[in-house]
């Protein structure tokens, strides 16, 4: 193998390494200062100060919808890069169809233990 077989993968560490160091840099130069917020070495988040703002309360709907998402979406991240790998055996009729199918399966499962516990129905 040659350098030149290594080229892109050396290409794109040199990006990331240069995008890192270069928001870094920014963020030094233009983030916000202490002195002038009057609150010297106090952590913020979006400019705001964080001792100045009232706790708000968000209903666990919210976090349940969002985790069912993120597990749901696990469904499509592992079945469209299988299907594009296993699409030759398919055609040779080589059955590779039931690990997924099971898969599926239990994805399914669950989707429906929750349709029965209420966990996406909204009040």
């Amino acid at each position: 193998m040659s350098l030149e077989d290594y080229l892109p993968v050396l290409i794109q560490i040199a990006l990331a390494v240069g995008l890192g160091l270069s928001l870094i840099i920014l963020s030094n130069w233009f983030g916000k200062r202490g002195k002038s917020s009057g609150a010297k070495d106090s952590p913020y988040e979006c400019g705001m100060l964080a001792g100045n703002r009232e706790k708000t309360r968000f209903a666990i709907k919210f976090y349940l919808t969002a985790m069912l998402f993120i597990l749901f979406d696990v469904d499509v991240v592992f079945l469209v890069p299988w299907i594009l790998a296993h699409r030759e055996f398919a055609a040779l009729g080589i059955p590779i169809l039931a690990p997924m199918m099971f898969f599926v399966a239990v994805m399914v499962a669950g989707l429906i233990y929750e349709l029965k516990k209420g966990a996406l129905d909204w009040e």
